[in-house]
């Protein structure tokens, strides 16, 4: 027999029971060989490349759902940042090009498409800045089209001045929505990843080749099942009971990776193995925590928990693919995990604890709701805070936070779909203005220097 009866029902409880999914497969696509001097020939030009690259990936993706039994939630495209691709254009506003993406993109059936993006770590290009200027106008025209700014990095340092802007920018583009919706679908980085298939910060780094299909898996549900076989065990138990689950999660990602990339004739880039939560009950990484021991994700002990979890994932990950990258271990956004809101809602946990949690977990601030009349400025300082944090860790964070216009602390405000719901977040009352308008840059710290 090829496979015992326990195999068999613990695989189909995995993906019916407890919500396993490939989360997206990301097709990476360069745009440096369509730069012209020209926006209307740059855009056709990533039309047609689009069209001819990224037209089967819908259908494959739905083929390989029916054969295999496995669900792929969303089908994307991610392409090299727009910053580099129109920077030769004598075109001061980019939203052309996010529309050109966005139809094109609706045309090919997938779900989104990023690489609205610009990479200003140590400075801004002129390409660049027109393209963080027209981010919220650009998101605001769009319905698929995803924006990333990295503003910072290990090696760089931080670039304050491009912080202080996004603080401006992420305002802006939450004016331009309704509800800010529009910053759902822009995110802030420090050491952003080249190759990463999760939204709204993929974009196919410069770095990498012509094409190829990255692949983001996730399956909280699954984690939390397996724990709960293990309530009286140490946390050495615990600790292996993580990795041997990622090592299941991985090797079926990677199969569904590589079948797709060879449908495709492309290579297959990297599987992101990210515990990436829905806001449905029984897919949370909160939950999770709190199946350790934690009367809510917001105890003290949290982060030493999601430390474990994240640490775990990556090892049961990198033991299963040689093609392990992206982010790889826990996301914690706050409206697309129900365990997060149930704590929010609580107050058991607020932005202080989050930052702490983002310390060692996959990304940052993810999908936090904030009060309307939140400042550029104090944003801005969000930002910092963060980018430092991946800085001197040197690990990827993120800050996409929504300031919603017309909205308190406490004030409930859905989103819709995958982005759920949250309650409005309270911040420090404290300003941070006069610490952002100094601009320059914070420099890299000193483990830094290594080559």
């Amino acid at each position: 027999m090829l496979f015992t009866p326990f195999e068999i029902k613990e695989t189909v409880d995995m993906f019916l029971r407890y919500k396993l999914d490939i989360r997206a497969i990301t097709l990476g696509v360069s745009l440096l060989d369509c730069a012209c001097a020209g926006g209307g020939e740059t855009r056709r030009k990533i039309r047609e490349k689009l069209l001819r690259l990224a037209g089967p990936l819908v259908k494959t993706g739905r083929d390989i759902e029916i054969e295999y039994g496995i669900p792929i939630i969303n089908k994307r495209i991610a392409v090299t940042p727009i910053a580099l691709v129109a920077a030769s254009c004598d075109e001061k506003d980019y939203t052309p090009f996010a529309k050109a993406l966005d139809e094109v993109s609706g045309e090919l059936g997938v779900d989104f498409i990023g690489g609205f993006s610009a990479l200003v770590q140590k400075g801004f290009s002129e390409g660049d800045r027109r393209l963080v200027d027209s981010i919220p106008g650009a998101l605001a025209a769009t319905e698929r089209v995803c924006a990333s700014v990295n503003v910072a990095s290990s090696k760089s340092g931080i670039n304050m001045d491009a912080v202080r802007r996004m603080g401006g920018i992420i305002k802006a583009t939450a004016e331009a929505s309704a509800d800010g919706i529009g910053c759902a679908k822009l995110v802030v980085f420090c050491n952003a990843p080249e190759d990463n298939p999760f939204m709204a910060g993929a974009f196919h780094g410069p770095g990498e080749g012509e094409s190829c299909l990255n692949v983001g898996v996730s399956g909280p549900g699954v984690v939390k099942a397996a724990l709960e076989n293990h309530r009286d065990a140490s946390f050495d138990e615990l600790a292996d009971s993580i990795k041997k689950t990622a090592f299941k999660i991985t090797r079926m990602g990677q199969r569904v990776g590589m079948e797709a990339a060879r449908r495709l004739g492309v290579p297959f880039g990297i599987l992101d193995l990210s515990l990436a939560p829905t806001p449905a009950v029984g897919d949370s990484v909160a939950r999770i925590l709190e199946e350790m021991g934690l009367e809510s994700v917001g105890s003290h002990g949290a982060t030493a928990a999601l430390a474990l979890l994240t640490d775990m994932v990556k090892k049961g990950g990198v033991m299963a693919s040689t093609h392990v990258g992206g982010f790889s271990g826990a996301f914690i956004p706050v409206s697309e995990d129900e365990g997060m809101v149930a704590a929010v809602r609580s107050g058991s946990i607020g932005l202080d604890k989050l930052e702490a949690l983002t310390s060692v977990c996959s990304v940052g601030l993810d999908m936090i709701a904030l009060p309307g009349d939140t400042s550029a400025s104090t944003i801005a300082a969000i930002i910092a805070d963060e980018m430092a944090i991946g800085m001197v860790n040197n690990k990827t964070t993120a800050v996409r936070v929504i300031p919603v216009p017309g909205k308190k602390e406490g004030d409930w405000v859905e989103f819709g779909g995958l982005l759920g719901g949250a309650p409005v977040l309270g911040l420090n009352p404290a300003g941070s203005e006069v610490f952002i308008n100094r601009g320059g840059r914070i420099p890299a710290p000193i483990h830094s220097f290594r080559n």
